[in-house]
């Protein structure tokens, strides 16, 4: 009995394990292209590198792109990280956000011990847009839609 009760339990730790595995970025390689934050001249564009997507946050002035923030999303320790590095904004360095929820079209990266945001919201409405929201306490924040410029 004690027998099968160790490959039971090898079993699901076995299967549980594989799971965990499982945690890759197609989950969020809808975000791949470039979006235009509707009604103003500000952009966020992805492209996956090797194991990660890599994002920037821009605007066009006097023809010139002029970048704000880099992102990248990634898989560490079967967790999938939003890191975004904001210019002048906390000393230069990244924040890291876990992807806490996915469900029903809406993502959410959240950070709680963050000021803010302590969350940032991707929800897709179509697969030409979505909708942003960057959140604090009590969810309060703001929020955008972004529209779909190029694959």
């Amino acid at each position: 009995m004690k027998t099968i009760k160790l490959i039971f339990i090898s079993l699901v730790l076995t299967t549980c394990y594989g799971c965990n595995q499982n945690i890759d970025l197609k989950q969020v390689e809808f975000l791949i292209g470039v979006w235009k934050i509707e009604g103003k001249e500000s952009y966020e564009s992805w492209e996956k590198r090797e194991d990660r997507l890599k994002g920037l946050s821009y605007k066009i002035k006097n023809g010139q792109k002029v970048v704000s923030e880099t992102i990248e999303i990634y898989v560490l320790e079967n967790q999938i990280i939003y890191y975004p590095t904001v210019f002048n904004q906390n000393d230069g360095k990244g924040i890291p956000f876990k992807l806490i929820q996915f469900e029903q079209n809406l993502f959410s990266f959240e950070n709680a011990e963050h000021n803010f945001p302590k969350k940032i919201q991707y929800q897709i409405l179509s697969d030409n847009e979505l909708y942003i929201s960057v959140l604090g306490e009590n969810d309060k924040g703001f929020s955008y839609k972004l529209i779909k410029q190029i694959n």
